[in-house]
């Protein structure tokens, strides 16, 4: 095995090809987290309402979350390394020609665009660092998903900052990084080739399919992102609602995103160690009553809540990609695309219904009205059923970090 592992020989984490797969995450959603950012920008430059604005996020989400099983199916049936530097460029292209485009519904075209290359990259991505991830699946996952969390923490700051020091345009200078990282990624395109041909993992080795456990788990994770994703549209929102500039609401914003990517390092290994749905489970449950006091206490309390909901539910993608990949251990890039695409794409939709609700009652309801939908999600999460032995096989054949080219 080549380089260092991040947690010694028994985890068998390969560490040069995971770190070049996290900075590809962080760089892709980057670009996807520049768009909660531009939200407010374009809202003023088109007098957009709530639900035209929420629309912008469901036209990012659909494409980068609702798609992302079609490419999940893609890379378990042919493989398609190339789409992780090529959604990479996309990426940067659709969000870049977004903030600057001069009509509205361009503007929406593009950022669906933009999503296309998310979904791209993740499902294939994620397959990758999978294979790559050693024993401890959650910890090795969440080294791979701390880039993504970071860069989409780091697009929703760094797009905004120069969007307010610059004009839109400073979100097309934003995604310049995201595009010298797809030609770096576009360099590691023989190794990560290599990586496939040498090894692989038949289906027999792999594991049955377990689709009614996958159903319920996205159903958790849908739930769970109803709330999310009206955050992730509404923050900034609210925040100048209570009388603070937008900019003030883009910091908050990044906060939230910044905690979730610390969540992610602390919950990785917490839940190789106390379990997967155990910690989804306490994590689950303590969302909706934080998303209360954010609304209803604010403040400082309000911002430390605002935080820890970014530990709760950015903090456990991995885990929930990790728990994806065994209830189908078959089809890994497939689980991968619906735990982080099909499933967080009710978000999104969910997103803009509420934008109708807070333009026809007011944004605080809508707010209080999607806390409740993470707190349904608690009952399904209890009901998870472990990963069956067959799949453990999976991780065993992580440790050789084979990857299923069928």
């Amino acid at each position: 095995m080549s380089g260092a592992d991040f947690e010694g020989k028994s985890s068998g984490v390969e560490a040069r090809l995971m770190v070049a797969l996290s900075g590809g995450h962080l760089a892709v959603d980057f670009a996807s987290g520049s768009v909660p950012a531009l939200i407010p920008f374009l809202t003023d430059r088109f007098q957009l309402g709530y639900a035209l604005a929420a629309l912008l996020l469901l036209a990012s989400t659909i494409s980068s979350s609702l798609v992302q099983p079609l490419f999940g199916l893609w890379s378990d049936r042919r493989g398609a390394v190339w789409l992780i530097p090529g959604g990479a460029i996309v990426a940067a292209l659709g969000v870049g020609g977004a903030a600057v485009s001069p009509v509205y519904p361009l503007v929406v075209v593009l950022v669906f665009v933009g999503g296309l290359g998310v979904a791209a990259f993740h499902p294939e991505g994620a397959k990758f660092a999978a294979y790559a991830s050693g024993a401890k699946r959650a910890s090795g996952m969440s080294y791979f998903n701390i880039g993504g969390n970071t860069g989409y923490a780091l697009g929703a700051f760094v797009t905004g900052q120069l969007v307010v020091w610059l004009g839109l345009v400073g979100g097309l200078l934003a995604m310049a990084p995201v595009v010298v990282a797809s030609v770096a990624l576009a360099r590691l395109l023989p190794r990560l080739s290599g990586v496939a041909e040498r090894q692989g993992v038949s289906r027999s080795q792999q594991g049955e399919d377990r689709r009614g456990a996958m159903t319920l788990l996205g159903i958790v994770i849908a739930l769970r992102s109803v709330a999310w994703f009206a955050l992730l549209a509404f923050v900034p929102l609210w925040i100048v609602s209570r009388g603070h500039t937008t900019a003030d609401g883009g910091r908050v914003l990044f906060l939230m995103l910044l905690a979730g990517a610390v969540g992610t390092l602390i919950l990785g290994p917490v839940a190789d160690r106390v379990g997967l749905r155990r910690t989804l489970v306490v994590t689950q449950a303590a969302v909706g009553p934080l998303v209360l006091v954010f609304v209803f206490v604010g403040g400082l309390p309000g911002l430390l809540a605002l935080m820890l909901i970014g530990v709760c539910v950015v903090g456990t993608f991995g885990v929930t990609m990790v728990l994806s990949q065994l209830y189908l251990p078959r089809h890994v890039g497939m689980a991968s695309g619906l735990s982080v695409g099909l499933a967080m794409g009710v978000g999104g939709l969910a997103a803009v219904v509420l934008g109708a609700v807070a333009d026809t009652v007011d944004l605080q309801t809508a707010l209080v009205i999607s806390a409740a939908a993470p707190a349904i999600g608690v009952g399904f999460c209890v009901r998870l059923p472990a990963p069956s032995q067959g799949s453990h096989s999976l991780a065993a054949a992580s440790r050789r970090v084979a990857v299923p080219i069928d």
